[in-house]
């Protein structure tokens, strides 16, 4: 069972829901990284999306452009963000680790030789953003025999068919794009994702959680009584950009945010 089963599995027997921080690996510069990682996990995170910088994130929003940009300028690459998960699991084994980004860089590397590297490394998922389930029938099966799970983003438009082959091909949880248009957005919907949500788990026995658009711990809040999961990225990337030049306020303030999500999940 991976670690990304087993952790909803334990989350839904104690009739909690999994809190999910995204930040980009390198931002604002590579040593902020390893240490906010162990953070937010002390801070109430269940399971960390770790972006892997990428020069035209075309499904972001200008925060986490950004942030990519400023990872950039300090050479931050797939090999250097896998190396970072590899330094964290030296000293944490149960946290899952969770790989968002783009496919040119995995293809790069070649799909093996990266599907290898994130097994060594510890990885437990990918989210390969631009990789439709329809392209994805050569690095799945490479995935899947690496002990990786690769995950798909859902959009509200997706069809049923559509819902049900992602769920057929993807392992770990189902990434629920709440609204049409790009990270960090701000019209959301709740009553029009929560029937969605109920439609998508309809369809499949895989946990389904909800990013784009959540703000503040009521949102999440909001989004946890009906989702499995809520994800958290332009709120805290937000928060690095602000304090970008002062590392340990930085930290405090991604710390707070999750730990008041945290808190208002678990309420």
């Amino acid at each position: 069972m991976s670690r990304l089963t087993s952790t909803f599995q334990a989350l839904r027997q104690d009739g909690r829901k999994a809190l999910i921080p995204f930040i980009t690996a390198g931002d604002p510069e590579p040593g902020f990284t390893l240490p906010a990682m162990h953070a937010m996990v002390e801070a109430g995170a269940d399971i960390i999306e770790l972006g892997v910088p990428f020069s035209d994130p075309m499904a972001d929003g200008p925060v986490i452009q950004k942030a990519s940009e400023r990872a950039l300028v300090h050479h931050m690459s797939l090999r250097k963000t896998l190396d970072m998960v590899a330094e964290f699991r030296r000293t944490d084994q149960a946290t899952p680790i969770v790989l968002m980004g783009y496919l040119n860089p995995v293809e790069c590397m070649g799909y093996q030789a990266f599907a290898d590297r994130a097994k060594a490394a510890g990885v437990d998922g990918v989210l390969t953003v631009d990789m439709p389930p329809e392209e994805a029938g050569e690095f799945v099966p490479m995935l899947h025999a690496a002990g990786v799970d690769p995950i798909f983003l859902l959009a509200p438009n997706s069809s049923d068919a559509r819902i049900e082959r992602m769920a057929a091909l993807g392992r770990g949880y189902l990434y629920y794009v709440s609204l049409k248009g790009v990270t960090g957005a701000s019209h959301l919907d709740l009553g029009e994702v929560e029937s969605r949500i109920a439609h998508i788990k309809s369809l499949t026995d895989l946990p389904v959680g909800v990013g784009f658009g959540v703000k503040n711990a009521e949102t999440a809040a909001a989004i946890g009584r009906f989702a499995d999961a809520v994800v958290v990225g332009s709120a805290l990337v937000e928060k690095i950009a602000a304090a970008q030049d002062r590392p340990e306020q930085a930290r405090k303030e991604i710390v707070d945010l999750l730990a008041a999500m945290r808190r208002a999940l678990d309420a």
